[in-house]
């Protein structure tokens, strides 16, 4: 992935490739028939660790509901922070006829984590909100992605804004959140 963000889709050559994985360009086509099935392993390859990193935070009870939901979005859309970084999700973003369904299937599969963790831990009352809540803290996460300079201020303002959304799952229904 490194690679292709650095030298983007089209210009980077299976050479670049293998030279990057320390790998013999007739090594690297024993693996991958073409440069777009490479591509797309290497784009599913990324998104299934960032979805097991946010999974196991999420699943971890034993933390409070903010401390995983943070985390959760930290492995999820922070990591994509910062000029190497960004280029992979741009990458990622530009080729959607190479990645097929890949790039809708894994944010809606994210995002069925948030509102599961939600749900789980929502007073029952407040179930209504878990959608929305969910909803927003993703939109959040996505605005404040194209923002932020760094990892870490991605996770100063992740951190108010699941603060502020998880408050919604607490107060009164008709009640603004205090």
């Amino acid at each position: 992935m490194v690679t292709f963000a650095r030298y983007g889709y089209r210009k980077t050559s299976m050479d670049d490739v293998a030279r990057a994985a320390d790998i013999s360009r007739p090594g690297l086509y024993f693996y991958f028939a073409s440069k777009p099935d490479l591509f797309r392993a290497a784009v599913t390859r990324a998104l299934d660790g960032d979805l097991a990193a946010a999974e196991r935070a999420l699943a971890d009870t034993d933390r409070p509901l903010r401390d995983r939901l943070i985390e959760a979005f930290d492995h999820w859309t922070g990591r994509y922070i910062g000029p190497m970084a960004k280029e992979v999700a741009v990458l990622i973003e530009t080729n959607p006829d190479l990645l097929g369904s890949i790039p809708a299937r894994y944010p809606r599969r994210f995002a069925e984590m948030v509102v599961h963790t939600l749900a789980a831990d929502a007073p029952a009352d407040r179930a209504d909100r878990v959608s929305d809540v969910a909803q927003t803290l993703l939109s959040t996460a996505n605005g404040i992605k194209h923002e932020a300079r760094t990892r870490e201020e991605f996770l100063a303002r992740m951190t108010t804004a699941v603060d502020l959304l998880t408050l919604a799952l607490t107060a009164a229904p008709g009640t603004p959140p205090a």
